[in-house]
């Protein structure tokens, strides 16, 4: 099967393109414009590098000969940022999907797997998460993946596709040196023994996904031709202070934190169900945290000549 990969030269790109590579029987694209990831970052990997963006028509009609499913995870992922330019958001998830879309029903690809959130869908709620709750976001990121899964659902009921929308938890591993998201950024910080900040009291609760894990459960939405949304994190939440002291743990490094006040757009308490994604997909995310945080920590401290630390 040939796969085309958007955003396959950033974290989540590389881990999935390792993952299908160590199972063989796969020739895989990976796409991308490299304004966070860079072909550097996946020259170890067994795949075809081709520069573009996913706002571009005819390069994607280029990139898309001959493939037979695409895992779009190109996107602007920045939930504050999108509150400070929500044009920028909108255009770089919005449009961009809808453009690949629609060059994926020019080509007749019929199978795509497009990465989405949760929590920034649903905001507000009750936790645990799940498919069936009402969506309201918070942020322009949410409203964009939203309106993502919209056109996803619409192009599957009205051409014949099959579209799933995965709706990924807080993801870490290996890999997630260019990544901003807190478990990347804290060890960053930690590796420079720089105070890290916590924007609220750490009572906060998310649901840690490891890379490997959410990139198998990518692939059984790919091997099943599998529609519809699903939660894909782990089922378990965890607070921002515990997980601070987990990466002391594993880091053998205790390092100051400060604490600042919430900002606007972020949701204190989240995770997710994941029933459905174990019943239709058989997802079965089977790395604990601390093991989890400890692989990152050293695949960090191994590659941190890469981060100038």
């Amino acid at each position: 099967m040939r796969i085309l990969i958007t955003g396959g030269a950033g974290f989540i790109g590389g881990t999935l393109i390792a993952r299908l590579a160590g199972r063989g029987g796969h020739e895989i694209v990976a796409f991308d414009n490299e304004s966070l990831g860079r072909r550097e970052d996946i020259a170890d990997l067994d795949c075809r590098f081709v520069a573009g963006d996913i706002r571009d028509g005819d390069a994607l009609a280029a990139a898309l000969d001959g493939v037979d499913a695409v895992v779009h995870l190109a996107a602007d992922t920045r939930v504050i940022p999108s509150i400070e330019n929500p044009a920028h958001n909108f255009d770089a998830n919005v449009r961009g999907s809808f453009t690949l879309l629609e060059a994926m029903r020019a080509a007749g690809v019929k199978r795509l797997v497009s990465a989405s959130t949760g929590g920034a869908i649903v905001g507000a709620a009750d936790p645990p998460v799940s498919e069936a709750m009402p969506p309201a976001p918070l942020s322009p990121y949410g409203a964009s993946k939203l309106a993502v899964e919209g056109y996803c659902s619409a192009y599957a009921a009205s051409y014949g596709m099959a579209c799933a929308s995965l709706r990924f938890s807080n993801v870490y591993g290996p890999r997630s040196f260019r990544k901003g998201s807190v478990v990347a950024l804290f060890i960053r910080q930690m590796l420079k023994r720089e105070t890290l900040t916590i924007h609220g009291d750490g009572s906060q609760t998310r649901d840690y996904v490891f890379a490997d894990d959410l990139a198998d459960g990518i692939i059984a939405a790919i091997d099943r031709g599998a529609s519809g949304v699903f939660q894909l994190g782990t089922g378990v939440p965890t607070a921002l202070d515990d997980l601070v002291a987990m990466l002391h743990e594993v880091s053998g490094r205790e390092i100051p934190v400060e604490y600042r006040p919430f900002r606007a757009g972020e949701i204190v308490h989240t995770w997710c169900d994941i029933a459905c994604a174990r019943d239709v997909l058989g997802y079965d995310p089977a790395t604990p945290l601390r093991e989890g945080l400890a692989r990152t920590w050293v695949w960090f401290v191994d590659n941190r000549a890469r981060l100038g630390v």
